[in-house]
């Protein structure tokens, strides 16, 4: 981890405004999540612009002490077809401030697709960045991308 962000790369062979159009639809992220701690987001399909919110039911993981819990998600960043970020907070925003963020950069062969996990603003900043949680959110986005890859093929 290179201080505050962490980063993972991928390219996918397929146009940037499909990859766009899942990761900007909140109702579809639990099919492409590679955390496996999301148990659905939106029950719907909900197009996501700059200031939108949206909610995710997460499953309890060892930082939260193994409690099911809720976010509430603000996109902070939005260019249509090439980057969407989003900052997530809990418990009545007593935990959070990661930012999820995607950029997309056409390629030749398919979109470069990179996911950064920026902890630069999260309230438990020094106590998730010291643990296990940067390895596991690297794997996580590895994973996320390659199911983003498999979901585009199909």
């Amino acid at each position: 981890m290179d201080g505050n962000a962490l980063s993972v790369e991928r390219i996918i062979k397929a146009p940037a405004d499909k990859i766009f159009a899942l990761l900007a639809d909140a109702g579809r992220h639990a099919s492409f999540d590679g955390s496996d701690s999301l148990n659905h987001a939106a029950r719907q399909s909900v197009p996501l612009t700059k200031g939108a919110k949206f909610s995710m039911a997460m499953r309890g993981r060892k930082e939260t002490l193994f409690i099911p819990y809720r976010t509430t998600n603000t996109v902070i960043e939005y260019e249509q077809d090439r980057r969407i970020a989003w900052q997530t907070a809990a418990f009545g925003g007593l935990i959070g401030g990661r930012i999820w963020r995607y950029e997309l950069t056409p390629v030749e062969g398919g979109t470069l697709v990179r996911e950064s996990w920026d902890v630069s603003q999260d309230k438990q900043k020094r106590m998730i960045t010291s643990g296990s949680m940067p390895k596991q959110a690297e794997d996580g986005m590895r994973a996320t991308l390659q199911r983003l890859d498999e979901l585009l093929e199909s």
